[in-house]
């Protein structure tokens, strides 16, 4: 899960970019379901610009945490990238709150007025990306050729 997703999230900085990157894991120690007892940073974050990368935040609990102790591990700033931004309950507050830099989200799920006056997360669209994939279908061109 996660780790596959930050090493290709970094072969693609690296391929795209030309982004000499390296990589840092956060490891959760659960006390129970739903329930983060620990985390752990295994590598190096000092001095460098840190992204976290996830497929969903939804309170905005582990996301804001794990921001907390990369910043006081010694990265500059903190990013995160997560695909739907469910952002339920106190989710909005921590993340205006929080030492995170900027929240990039998808357009999967709608930014609430709270949300969007933030000024911290910045939602993208999927729109171009899902018009392509019903473009290639329609065609018989091939859909992973739209991920590489």
């Amino acid at each position: 899960g996660g780790v596959y997703r930050a090493k290709q999230f970094r072969e693609a900085l690296s391929k795209k970019h030309d982004v000499d990157c390296g990589l840092a894991m956060i490891v959760k120690q659960r006390a129970k379901a739903n329930e983060i007892d620990k985390m752990d940073l295994v590598g190096s974050v000092e001095g460098c610009d840190a992204i976290i990368v996830d497929d969903m935040v939804d309170t905005a609990g582990t996301l804001c945490t794990a921001a907390a102790l990369l910043k006081e591990a010694g990265a500059r700033r903190v990013f995160a990238f997560c695909s739907h931004g469910v952002l339920s309950g106190p989710a909005v507050g921590r993340i205006s709150k929080s030492v995170l830099t900027e929240l990039v989200v998808l357009d999967t799920v709608p930014l609430s007025e709270a949300a969007q006056a933030t000024g911290k997360i910045t939602q993208l669209s999927v729109a171009p990306l899902l018009a392509q994939a019903i473009y290639n279908i329609h065609n018989r061109k091939s859909i992973s050729a739209l991920f590489k």
